[in-house]
């Protein structure tokens, strides 16, 4: 939706991309919060998830070294850029508890894998941050963002997420969530919406056009690039036509209709995967 010509370098061509500080700083942020809820509910304090913070970025190197050179290489400079991004994610894990009293939470599930096949056969999944049920069986369907609160004509779009997680949930249990919320950690704001069942067909209908028009672009090979602020942070710039780039040549795979979902899996001849 965003650039389906970055959808071809990402998925199709497979090109790999340096991870952003902002990205990491996510993934750092939404780990703390996940292992926070590991924690005893009268434990979960400010203080005890800034405590997290530092293994949790330990635990981050181990996992992917490359993350050592996120900063700058250059002494003081390095330490300097990685102590305020330190601070800034300092401040999303403290800005989360303006929002909620995780002591009062007993989450049903964290990054929740979701997994269903719509009756045309595509395959739709994804990770939910958090999922939490009432004792009354009410299901609310909660993300974090550690960006800002779009503005009031961009909401729809950031929603296109938590729909398209309400989705998956309501096919494969039959009951659409009752709240969806989206908690933007960069400036303190909540998102919420109650979707119904006709907003969920709709998504439907929008996930099943969107590959149908993946599907054409694999078909005919044409990916067109879609030009916008976000191409300032964009690691595919020097290959794109609208900057001046050459477009590499299409790798077989793609160009005999092979795709993958967000995670590079391939598909398969009987299944098709968004």
């Amino acid at each position: 939706m965003t650039c389906p010509l970055l959808y071809r370098f990402r998925v199709i061509d497979r090109i790999p991309e340096r991870p952003s500080t902002a990205q990491v700083r996510g993934t750092l942020v939404h780990a703390v919060l996940e292992r926070l809820f590991d924690m005893p509910a009268a434990a979960r304090t400010p203080a005890a998830a800034l405590e997290l913070l530092g293994p949790e970025w330990e635990r981050l190197l181990a996992e992917e070294p490359e993350l050592a050179t996120l900063f700058d290489e250059d002494g003081t400079e390095e330490e300097g850029a990685r102590e305020e991004w330190l601070a800034e994610a300092r401040t999303m894990v403290e800005r989360y508890f303006s929002l909620e009293d995780p002591r009062r939470l007993e989450p049903a599930s964290r990054e929740l894998y979701v997994e269903t096949v719509l009756e045309s056969g595509l395959q739709l999944r994804g990770y939910i941050d958090r999922l939490d049920v009432a004792p009354t069986g009410e299901v609310r369907v909660v993300d974090y963002k550690t960006g800002r609160a779009p503005r009031a004509d961009f909401e729809a779009r950031a929603l296109f997420q938590m729909k398209f997680y309400a989705l998956v949930l309501w096919r494969l249990r039959g009951t659409v969530p009752r709240l969806l919320q989206l908690m933007y950690l960069g400036n303190g704001e909540i998102l919420r919406y109650a979707p119904d069942e006709a907003d969920l067909r709709a998504t439907e209908r929008k996930v099943e056009a969107l590959w149908k028009a993946i599907r054409r672009a694999m078909d005919s090979g044409e990916w067109r690039e879609r030009t916008s602020r976000l191409c300032d942070w964009c690691d595919h710039k020097q290959r794109c036509p609208s900057f001046g780039g050459v477009l590499p040549p299409l790798p077989q795979a793609g160009a005999a209709g092979t795709a993958g979902a967000a995670d590079g899996e391939p598909l398969g001849p009987e299944r098709d995967d968004l």
